[in-house]
Formats: structure tokens, sequence, C-alpha cells
């Protein structure tokens, strides 16, 4: 199996894997517990807070730790909203965003302003200022889309919301190690393990002072009183150790696979959705003009790839990043992503992509 999915999730690191060992076999204390092995446990996660906090780039504020990105995103609208919503009955927030913050803000029971994007996938930086204002609780934005890699400008948005004094929320998620994160431009981020080379079910939410959302889960206070919830120490420091990891080697492998994937899956037959320029290179989206993605993937079975994201593979309905960008339903449907990292191997993705290829052109 070639494995070209690493927006839905990426390989766990074998570092973080071996780090996390002891955590699951060895040491099985609640780090909330106040005996030595309790201790124990909490200073270990204490270790990976650390580290991913240096992962992101921040030095203040806190990082809480959470079961994921979709919790972190939950909390950081809604918790937000709570605080702030009485006096700032809006939110904005992008077309293209993950649904974990669609469908967050679409049950606050607030005035939501979903801002357009071009074809580029870019946000139409006139309706952003027009929809920015006074009234406005939280401008959320993703930096980089998990379907189709495109970089939003989430500083210049930032620069907005400070203006109107909005709360800045950023999903770094497909960002973080693969981008500069604006850290400086946000308020809140969200960020998951298992994107960055760590285990699944475990994230964070990173708040800058003075930001705090309300809490939403409500129990034992565990983290900073206002997250409730016992914490995995394996899973946390899984996520610290694939922190540590990230380097500007990723970026390179990125660079050098995605001009390997270019000459292959490349125009005329294969169009590319959103920005060539303004985007995350280790993510390709294309389409091929009547293209049946289905039948594609069961021919090419050994191979892992996507149609769009993992999150609403099961729905039955078509992209909702791609229909924004213009595209058509057919359009839409003949389209699929590939995702390459750390651990791909050159000679496997040039195979890979030309069996996706020549299957796609057998269709004709």
């Amino acid at each position: 199996m070639t494995y070209l999915d690493y927006q839905a999730t990426t390989p766990l690191a074998p570092e973080a894997f071996e780090a996390m060992v002891p955590w699951l076999r060895d040491h099985h204390a609640n780090p909330h517990s106040p005996h030595r092995e309790g201790r124990r446990a909490r200073a270990a996660v204490e270790v990976a807070r650390g580290q991913v906090a240096a992962a992101l780039g921040v030095t203040g504020g806190r990082l809480f730790f959470t079961s994921g990105a979709t919790e972190a995103a939950n909390w950081a609208i809604t918790g937000t909203f709570a605080r702030v919503g009485a006096e700032r009955p809006k939110v904005v927030t992008i077309s293209t965003e993950h649904a974990c913050v669609l469908d967050t803000v679409a049950a606050l029971g607030a005035e939501v302003v979903v801002l357009p994007v071009g074809r580029d996938g870019l946000v139409d930086r006139d309706a952003a200022v027009a929809a920015i204002d006074g009234r406005t609780a939280i401008v959320a934005a993703m930096l980089v889309n998990n379907e189709i890699g495109v970089v939003q400008p989430v500083a210049w948005l930032r620069e907005l919301a400070r203006a109107a004094g909005a709360v800045m929320f950023c999903d770094a998620v497909q960002g973080l190690g693969r981008v500069d994160v604006p850290v400086d431009a946000c308020d809140l981020i969200a960020v998951s393990g298992h994107k960055v080379y760590g285990p699944t079910g475990v994230g964070g939410l990173w708040v800058r002072d003075g930001m705090e959302p309300a809490a939403i889960l409500h129990g034992g206070g565990q983290e900073g009183g206002l997250r409730s919830g016992t914490l995995s120490p394996a899973l946390c420091v899984g996520f610290g150790v694939a922190a540590t990891l990230l380097s500007e080697e990723d970026r390179v492998q990125a660079e050098r696979l995605w001009r390997v994937a270019r000459t292959i899956l490349s125009a005329p037959d294969w169009g590319l959705n959103g920005s060539e320029a303004s985007r995350w290179h280790g993510n390709l989206n294309v389409r091929m003009d009547g293209l049946d993605v289905a039948r594609l993937m069961s021919e090419c079975r050994d191979i892992a790839f996507s149609a769009g994201s993992a999150c609403s593979s099961g729905s039955g309905r078509s992209s909702h990043v791609l229909r924004a960008l213009g595209l058509t339903e057919r359009e839409a449907r003949s389209s699929i992503r590939i995702g390459f990292g750390r651990y791909t191997q050159e000679e496997d993705l040039v195979r890979a992509l030309q069996a996706i290829d020549r299957a796609a052109r057998g269709q004709r």
C-alpha cells in the first residue's frame, strides 16, 4: 500500500511511538493525582506541553491539551461567544473552513457571516472588510486548508479583527510544521497531534492571556480550571515528541515531491483546484473532466488517496470546499486529493501517481 493521504492523518513517528510505550505499558497513574506516580505523569504532560508550545512558536499564553482539534475549535468558538456574544452577536468565518468550525458557528444562534472565496480559494477581501465590524465577536480562519492546501491571509484578517475589537481564532491544524504560524496575529490557535506525526486523540488550544474562552466541558477542571477531563500522558507525550521532530527538512521534502507530482498529474488533463502559489505544497488537489472517482479508487485500491476530507467522506455529498471555489457538482466529484510528507519515498510516489493517471485516462 502506498499511503498518499497525509491530510487525513500522518503516520505515527517511530520516535513518538517509542516515547509513548512506557506510559502505555509501565506507568498508569492519573496525571492529576497528588502521589509520586501521579506527579511523575503530570511532569511528563508538562514537558509535552512545552514541546508543543515551542513547535508552535509561542512564549506566552497557555496551551491546553484537548481530545483533538475538533474539540479545540468547538471550545474556542463556543466559549468565546459565551463570553462576549451578548455585546457582539456576529461571527465571521470563511466558506472553505473545516466542518468543525462551520457546524459550530451554525449552532451558536449567532449572526453568522460566511465569507466567500475566489476560484483560487483565497478569501474575498472586500467581503471581509465589509463584514468585520464592531458587532463581531470572533473571526475564525483556517491557516492551511485541509482539502486544497491554500494558505489564507490570517495576519491580514487579524488586522481587521483587531481594529474591530474582535477575537481571532486560527485553525492551524494543517499549518503546524508546514508553514510559519502567525502567532502574533492570533488570539486562539487549534492544533492536532495526528496531523504532525503524533498520535490520534490529542490536540491543543493555545490561548493568549486575557482571551480565555468559557468552559464547555464541566467536571474536574483538570486543564487550568477551564477544560475538564483526565489527560492521557501517553498521548500527550507522543504529541510532544512528534512536535520536536518538525523541521525545515519536512518542508524541503514536500517541495521536492510536489515538483515530481505536478509533472505527472499536470495540465491540460489535470486541473489544479485552488491557488498554486499560495498553498502548502504537500497537498495536491486535482480534477479530470468526467472522472469517476469511486471507480478510480477501486482500480487503484493499493494506493491510499481521497476524494476530499476524511471527516465528511461518508456523507455522500461533494466537497463543500470545492463547491465554494465555484466548481460545478460534476467538477467537484471529479477531483482527488493527494497528500505526501516525511515518509513518502519519491519512487513510490511516482509509481502510484503514474498508476492513478493511467487508470484515469483509461476511463475516457
